[in-house]
């Protein structure tokens, strides 16, 4: 696939105007006070045999949106002398947390890892998720991108932004972790789950985000119909009078928005060939963010002209060690 979208040298300056509803962070503020209200996030923290000698795992559930139980799994090195500074990684879209040893690269690294489980997903790929979504019943498509899409208060993604936001608070009550040092980490949906946990966490340590989903969300439906954004633009199609209801809906969850209000360092990672998650979307918040953290020379963004959704891949994930390493002053 050739490049499709602006050119770099426009991508490198692009900030669009992004409409925010007047009551985004009234709107945000109250969610999160609503779930923070459930208790403490903590709910069980139970060891589980992961078949790995040097990486000791823990089946943890914490209290997400509306105090719903959410799974996730930790992680710490083996005999790890802590407190360890932390990273809170987000699934991709359609993926569940799967099996505990699957992802290993953070905590060989040295860090305490706890990966979240996606919600009412996990049913796409990898090994499957084990959270469900109780509030799945509103108008919209069979897709999580589809689900409440009419409204805001309804919409699948108000939920699962929440319980990444509360997936801090939990790695924070964990023990063995330092709660001044967490990081939040993602690609595609991982990355836009964690580019709106560094807009709605204050004293969040730093930012790795790839490929991020929701970012730029109304130029992507207008450039791609390739799923998520194409299961929005396939609703729409049969649903003709919904597009300002969904459009709307979909302002409360715009990464852009989020990156605007963001303090950490951050680190982004974009492919310009990527139809899945359109490259100007990634620009748009990174540039919005760079403006918000005072031109922070440890916000960097890294851009891989022929690649496609898969970015830098184990390239970018080396870059990603390295930069958070120096971050830490590890």
């Amino acid at each position: 696939m050739p490049a499709f979208d602006l050119p770099p040298a426009e991508l490198e300056r692009y900030r669009p105007e992004i409409e925010e509803p007047a009551d985004f962070d009234a709107f945000w503020e109250r969610t999160l006070k609503e779930a923070s209200d459930e208790g403490e996030p903590l709910v069980s923290v139970r060891p589980v045999e992961n078949g790995l000698r040097l990486t000791e795992s823990w089946d943890v559930t914490f209290r997400g949106f509306a105090g719903d139980p959410v799974r996730a799994w930790f992680s710490l090195p083996a005999n790890a002398a802590g407190p360890l500074p932390a990273v809170v990684e987000f699934a991709g879209y359609g993926r569940g947390r799967g099996l505990p040893h699957e992802r290993l690269t953070w905590v060989n690294a040295g860090y305490a890892h706890l990966l979240m489980d996606n919600r009412g997903q996990g049913d796409q790929y990898g090994c499957g998720g084990d959270t469900p979504d109780p509030h799945a019943l509103a108008p919209g498509g069979p897709g999580p991108a589809v689900r409440g899409l009419l409204d805001p208060g309804d919409y699948h993604y108000r939920r699962l932004i929440t319980d990444a936001v509360r997936a801090v608070a939990a790695v924070r009550a964990l023990p063995g972790v330092d709660a001044g040092r967490v990081a939040a980490v993602g690609n595609s949906q991982g990355g836009g789950l964690a580019l709106a946990v560094a807009g709605l966490v204050p004293d969040l340590a730093a930012l790795l985000v790839t490929a991020p989903l929701l970012c730029g969300i109304h130029r992507a439906l207008d450039l791609t119909d390739v799923p998520p954004y194409g299961e929005i633009t396939a609703y729409l199609a049969v649903h003709r009078g919904a597009e300002e209801a969904a459009r709307r809906t979909l302002s409360y969850v715009e990464g852009v928005s989020f990156a605007r209000r963001a303090h950490a360092p951050a680190h982004f990672g974009v492919g310009l060939r990527d139809t899945v998650c359109p490259p100007s979307g990634a620009y748009a918040a990174f540039n919005r963010y760079a403006e918000r953290t005072g031109g922070d020379p440890a916000t960097v963004l890294h851009a891989y002209p022929f690649n496609g959704h898969e970015g830098g891949d184990a390239v970018h994930v080396r870059r990603q060690l390295e930069w958070l390493a120096l971050l830490s002053g590890d």
